[in-house]
């Protein structure tokens, strides 16, 4: 199931990660794992915010996927299913 996982980052913690150049190195590791179909990253809220859209086949998946975010970045983490274009005309056109 496509999903799509907001990622607001604890400002001060994310200060310290950016001074000792790991927040690069913890990002990179969670794109490589998670391959997301797009990844945003920008303000929102005034705070950090990494935007992540992919695929979860199991929601066993969730913990290993939030974890890095809630542990080594203090961030709020949402995910929430979502559908692109074409999803949303199949699930209409199977309400007919």
């Amino acid at each position: 199931m496509r999903v799509m996982l907001r990622a607001t980052l604890d400002t001060d913690r994310a200060n310290e990660l950016i001074r000792t150049g790991k927040l690069p190195e913890q990002l990179k590791a969670i794109l490589d794992r998670l391959h997301p179909e797009a990844a945003y990253f920008g303000p929102l809220g005034g705070r950090r915010t990494v935007l992540l859209v992919f695929d979860m086949q199991d929601s066993s998946e969730l913990p290993p996927t939030g974890e890095p975010f809630f542990t080594e970045m203090k961030a709020d983490v949402e995910v929430c299913p979502i559908m692109n274009a074409e999803d949303m005309r199949k699930g209409f056109a199977q309400m007919r």
